[in-house]
């Protein structure tokens, strides 16, 4: 297996173990693939989510630019659900993983179609 396949089990692992979802392996490969080279990156293949700063990057570049929401508050509201959802405590929040979460929220798994 590549290092791409075992960062996505990876990722699958921690949708199951501490998001307590079954992840869609075919959408969870594909939200991987458009994360680009950034999952190979310690720190940008984790969300920083105490930074609101680094919230603010996921809601223009992910939800409003990669999968076309209208900016407004619900967008932060379900960022920091994901986020209460992997766990505040959870010191490793990768980006895959909250943006695959941010795609199944949403119900926007067309983009990735």
């Amino acid at each position: 297996m590549g290092k791409r396949d075992d960062l996505i089990a990876k990722y699958a692992d921690d949708l199951k173990n501490k998001c307590g979802m079954s992840p869609d392996m075919d959408l969870l490969t594909k939200v991987t693939i458009g994360c680009g080279p950034a999952i190979y990156n310690d720190d940008a293949s984790t969300v920083a989510a105490t930074q609101d700063s680094e919230l603010e990057t996921v809601k223009e570049n992910f939800l409003i630019k990669k999968l076309g929401l209208a900016d407004g508050p619900q967008l932060m509201d379900a960022i920091n659900a994901v986020i209460d959802t992997y766990g505040r405590s959870e010191r490793n929040k990768y980006r895959a993983v909250v943006y695959y979460m941010l795609v199944k929220h949403f119900g926007k798994e067309a983009v990735y179609g």
